[in-house]
């Protein structure tokens, strides 16, 4: 396992690499510069403004004097937040992103599991093709769609819950529901679909028809024995199921206003932010390759197979 652990930090160097260099270039690509929308400044104080960056250099000498201060932990100061530095401005933003994420993900592991186990053990019954086909439902509708569809339908039509007002000191259940439900559902749909399979597979294996040969209650087959099998392809997938809400969350954010990573990502792109939006790019392809990395790791853990192999 630890050579497994080993072997994966060394890829994440060239890869986080990679991602940083195409994030970098792609945005210098981009017709204009993150002061050129400024009102009534001359071209000269717009050169000073270049130069205070090193936008006035060359791209492949602005790269590197960036790969520079990024080896010395230093994200530079943001570009459009008037003296604040993208670390700081990341830092305030991080504990919103995390609640939502973090609530998204356990409801969707809670409501999956339960749901994906309830449809297993009526396979082919009318329960079963409903839970189904929520299940489908839920994977054909993305946060991009839900999340316009809850802010009209529970925000301005019926007026149960606000759909923008969180501050960062000022954190009520009312402002988190719509935001967390419609960063599960889609993970809520797959983890359903995937406890189901693996469950029904579970329940015909010859462990479990030695367990009931045994004469153990259904209850203790199914939760004792049956479940901890049929979690694994759960385990497996958690990886991408964070990685997924991660990159929901910019839209999430930005549709009920949170005053979150998501959010100031496209904050940032929107007004040509380069460092902060290089700042939000890092943290999240790290954190996305991290918990890929934890997954792999807990499913070894988990399965005796995998770590032979």
């Amino acid at each position: 396992m630890f050579v497994q652990i080993v072997r994966r930090l060394l890829i994440a160097i060239p890869t986080m690499f990679v991602i940083i260099a195409a994030a970098f270039f792609l945005m210098r690509a981009a017709p204009g510069s993150p002061f050129s929308s400024e009102r009534q400044v001359s071209a000269e104080i717009e050169q000073r403004m270049l130069a205070a960056y090193d936008l006035d250099k060359p791209v492949g000498e602005q790269f590197r004097l960036y790969v520079v201060r990024l080896l010395q932990s230093d994200l530079g100061p943001s570009m459009k937040y008037k003296d604040k530095d993208v670390a700081d401005i990341i830092a305030e933003g991080l504990p919103t992103s995390l609640i939502i994420g973090g609530a998204a993900m356990l409801l969707a592991l809670a409501v999956g599991s339960g749901l994906g186990v309830w449809a297993a053990l009526r396979q082919n019954r009318p329960e079963d093709y409903v839970a189904m086909s929520f299940a489908v439902a839920g994977v054909c509708l993305p946060p991009l769609v839900l999340a316009p569809l809850f802010s009209l339908v529970f925000g301005v039509q019926l007026e149960w819950l606000p759909t923008s007002g969180l501050y960062r000191d000022h954190y009520t259940v009312s402002h988190l529901v719509l935001p967390v439900i419609a960063l599960a559902l889609p993970q809520v749909a797959i983890i359903s679909r995937l406890i189901r399979a693996s469950m029904i597979e579970a329940m015909r294996s010859n462990a479990i028809r030695t367990a009931r040969a045994k004469g153990l209650p259904e209850s203790q087959v199914v939760w004792r024995h049956a479940l901890p099998v049929a979690m694994l392809p759960v385990v497996s997938y958690l990886g991408p199921a964070i990685s997924a809400v991660l990159l929901g969350s910019f839209v999430i954010e930005k549709v009920f206003q949170l005053p979150g990573i998501g959010k100031l990502f496209t904050d940032g792109a929107l007004q040509r932010d380069y460092t902060l939006v290089m700042g939000v790019v890092i943290l999240y392809a790290g954190m996305i390759m991290f918990f890929n990395m934890m997954s792999d790791v807990l499913y070894s853990v988990l399965d005796p197979r995998a770590r032979r192999s």
